[in-house]
């Protein structure tokens, strides 16, 4: 699944990638505490969720401005989300690869990526000048 950003890959990756902004862009996020520093490999979070979910949160892969996984950690349940950011004449596309382990995750599967993609959208307008 693609989204096309109105801004260089750059600004999409840095704002994309800084927990501190996701709350403003995710639907599910209430706030992020426990943010352990700049986004680079091994930093760490909570992701504070609506429902009151507390995943544990780390970013393991994080090459500027081109591709970005954090990885997500919740009793016997875990979900990788990867970007991958290409750029294009008018912007960047962003791409989002989403998985998902744990016991019953059949729907979750179906509704998640469904999900990226509305959060996604929703950060591109915020960027749009």
């Amino acid at each position: 699944m693609s989204t096309r950003f109105p801004v260089t890959c750059e600004v999409a990756f840095d704002y994309l990638v800084d927990p501190r902004n996701r709350p403003a862009w995710q639907s599910s996020l209430k706030r992020v505490d426990e943010v352990d520093g700049a986004p680079r490999v091994g930093q760490t979070w909570v992701d504070v969720t609506r429902p009151g979910l507390r995943p544990r949160m780390e970013t393991t892969e994080l090459e500027r401005p081109h591709r970005w996984t954090e990885r997500g950690t919740w009793r016997g349940y875990a979900a990788t989300l990867t970007l991958t950011f290409t750029e294009v004449a008018d912007g960047c596309d962003v791409d989002a690869e989403v998985v998902i382990t744990g016991p019953f995750v059949s729907l979750l599967r179906q509704v998640a990526p469904r999900a990226v993609r509305r959060d996604l959208r929703h950060a591109a307008s915020m960027l749009s000048p």
